[in-house]
């Protein structure tokens, strides 16, 4: 279970805390098992400033702990405090990656047999989509709407999404994509073919949590061979 640990302290050193954490952080490379850690200051006291550390588990936690980089930088942590830090203790019970939901959650929704549900509360109504297939970019939520509906009339298909990495207001995204040719795409009719390819797409969120731009890179020419269009190509 992911456990986090809270560090709430007041000091009005908080340069020198700061440099001292940088060194924490490379005496203790590669030992260290601490995965995520966030210090904020509150904008009512500038003297207040909570960190919040996560680890895997509350082992791991405790092993970071007895590290002796660890102790040492706790001693001198403290001397830089105004008064006593207090550490709460928190095992994880709920973890929601919002922006990862979201993606996931378009590519489930664009894969829907049926008419296409709406994609509002997804999509930014200025969606910008960068698409190296197409000669130009994909702009607003009515050009992705036709995007969409191409591959749509072309196949029945669904994406498994591999892999997501989340930092900021980017969300990436490996996956696979599966389909059978059920009508025509790009010229070519439809051949009852199950056909397959991967692709990796970024997602740029915006302030309201809606997919505000996407960059797409896949296999589009192996989906091309898999459909038969390059055999007059072939030698």
């Amino acid at each position: 279970m992911t456990f986090v640990q809270l560090i709430d302290c007041r000091t009005s050193r908080f340069d020198e805390m700061d440099r001292l954490m940088d060194t924490w952080v490379e005496q203790t490379r590669g030992k260290r098992t601490a995965t995520h850690a966030v210090v904020g200051k509150d904008r009512s006291d500038g003297s207040h400033f909570i960190e919040i550390v996560e680890f895997p588990s509350y082992e791991e936690a405790m092993r970071n702990s007895n590290l002796p980089e660890t102790d040492k930088v706790f001693r001198e942590l403290v001397a830089l405090c105004d008064e006593m830090p207090t550490f709460t203790d928190l095992d994880v019970v709920r973890d929601e990656q919002l922006y990862t939901t979201t993606a996931r959650r378009f590519f489930e929704t664009v894969a829907i047999r049926g008419d296409l549900p709406p994609l509002d509360s997804l999509i930014a109504e200025d969606y910008h989509d960068h698409d190296p297939a197409n000669e130009q970019d994909t702009m607003g939520m009515d050009a992705i709407r036709r995007e969409v509906g191409m591959w749509r009339a072309g196949f029945d298909f669904a994406f498994d999404v591999e892999d997501q990495i989340a930092q900021d207001d980017r969300v990436c995204n490996r996956w696979t994509w599966r389909g059978t040719h059920r009508g025509e795409f790009m010229g070519i009719a439809p051949t009852g073919r199950d056909v397959a390819m991967t692709g990796t797409t970024v997602f740029r969120f915006d302030e309201d949590g809606k997919i505000a731009e996407a960059w797409w890179q896949y296999d589009r020419l192996g989906l091309m061979a898999q459909l038969g269009a390059l055999d007059g190509l072939e030698r």
